[in-house]
């Protein structure tokens, strides 16, 4: 094992990891479409302004990533305000080898010097992962519901009679790149109005970037990973605030695929079509922005009733459960044995 930088590895060791995604992929998401070389160190490399990433490889023979060959492991921890995240993968014929254990013990150790005291973790439901990462520590905090729409799937007309059923007073908008400049403010105003909502569900992720600044900075890291990002917002028009908005990501890495990010609509703006009329737009913008793309994946809360039935409305199929754990930095330590 040892620390791996995508800033500045060799091509071909981004080629070997791209490979390992795709043999993970194949046995853990069997229908999750494949992950490509588009400027995949970007995606690996670049993180949030403050924030800081360390990666690990574990190869079978050294040198086994600069010849291309896919490592049998890989680990990164993200260290970001007082939760270090983490992420670990391990090639299926290499697995209970203890190769997860050491790259998770490599991160624990990171996380005790940096003087963090929680780790969290996104896991896949019906996955390995969630019997190694309980087997730790590490304890259920949130299910999310992840959804995928075919694109083949939608019924055009339908879907217009939805974008067409807004509430009068309404304007909807649809931009690539982010909000403009002008919409900056209200923009982020509408993410902190519902942060404290979110058990009532009225979005699919929760929001992270509710500050004017911080909104900034993750438009522009994202553009810098090779995410392509589009938005909608809806806008009352006698006040000129955001009512609702949704977000949808294309990555260069998996083109096929876009990410359904968040989609928020305003509290006192419910009950109007709101919700329905900025994600329904939203799939006719992607069908002419991004003629290559096939399908659109989106996380929803358990509890979150009236968006799982917009999605299911818009014809979105629930796929699986997506977990978050987290573990307590001293208790992960005594379990995996570190002093």
């Amino acid at each position: 094992m040892r620390e791996w930088d995508p800033r500045t590895a060799a091509a071909t060791e981004i080629t070997s990891l791209v490979a390992l995604l795709n043999e993970v992929s194949a046995v853990d998401l069997p229908d999750d479409p494949l992950w490509q070389d588009g400027r995949m160190r970007d995606y690996l490399a670049v993180t949030m302004p403050g924030e800081r990433k360390m990666m690990w490889l574990v190869e079978e023979n050294e040198g086994d990533a600069a010849r291309g060959v896919a490592p049998l492991g890989a680990g990164s921890i993200i260290l970001l305000g007082d939760i270090g995240v983490v992420e670990i993968l391990v090639h299926p014929k290499a697995r209970r080898q203890n190769i997860g254990r050491a790259l998770l013990t490599e991160q624990v150790r990171v996380a005790l010097r940096k003087g963090f005291s929680t780790l969290g973790v996104e896991v896949a439901g019906g996955t390995t992962a969630v019997d190694f990462y309980q087997a730790y520590g590490f304890t259920l905090a949130f299910t999310e519901i992840r959804s995928v729409l075919r694109l083949d799937t939608v019924d055009w007309f339908s879907l217009g009679d939805l974008a067409a059923g807004i509430g009068a007073g309404y304007q909807i908008e649809f931009y690539a790149d982010g909000p403009p400049e002008h919409l900056i403010t209200p923009y982020a105003a509408a993410k902190a109005e519902v942060r404290d909502d979110y058990d009532l569900g009225d979005l699919e992720l929760r929001p992270s970037s509710y500050e004017p600044e911080r909104l900034l900075a993750s438009l522009h890291t994202l553009a810098a990973r090779g995410l392509q990002l589009y938005v909608v917002v809806a806008i009352q028009e006698k006040t000129g605030e955001v009512a609702g908005l949704t977000e949808v990501v294309v990555p260069a890495q998996r083109p096929g695929r876009a990410d359904q990010y968040d989609t928020v609509v305003v509290p006192r703006h419910r009950g109007y079509g709101v919700g329905r009329a900025i994600k329904a737009r939203m799939l006719f913008e992607l069908r002419s922005a991004e003629p290559n793309l096939t399908e659109v994946q989106t996380w929803n809360a358990a509890v979150n009733e009236p968006l799982i039935k917009v999605n299911q409305e818009l014809g979105f199929v629930a796929d699986r459960q997506w977990l978050e754990y987290e573990g307590d930095v001293v208790e992960l330590a005594a379990n995996l044995g570190i002093s």
